[in-house]
């Protein structure tokens, strides 16, 4: 970013409005954990809403063993709603399973 006073034109990337944040970025991830040492189970699921490049919502779900990578899912939606929806009945399902939310995903 050209930090110097000028501005070349209206329309330049130097105009620095794009740096601030949107409200509809700040979402937290919903990490969900699942540990059974009898059974040498240490799993993960994490649960992110983030707007898409086209103007709709998109769901991420990544899981796997503790330590590893794991898989990746992007399901794409409409609207915030229908992936908050989506997020909410897969958090369920878990949690059934015997899943637990923890504080903070890292």
């Amino acid at each position: 970013m050209n930090r110097s006073g000028r501005i070349d034109s209206i329309i330049s990337l130097d105009d620095g409005t794009w740096l601030c944040d949107s409200a509809a970025m700040d979402t937290e991830p919903l990490l969900l954990t699942r540990r059974d040492p009898v059974r040498n189970m240490a799993r993960f699921y994490v649960l992110t809403v983030e707007p898409d490049l086209f103007e709709g919502t998109a769901l991420t779900r990544n899981w796997g063993r503790i330590g590893t990578k794991g898989r990746t899912c992007i399901e794409l939606f409409r609207t915030r709603q229908e992936a908050e929806h989506r997020l909410a009945a897969i958090a369920r399902s878990k949690v059934r399973r015997g899943y637990r939310a923890t504080e903070k995903a890292s």
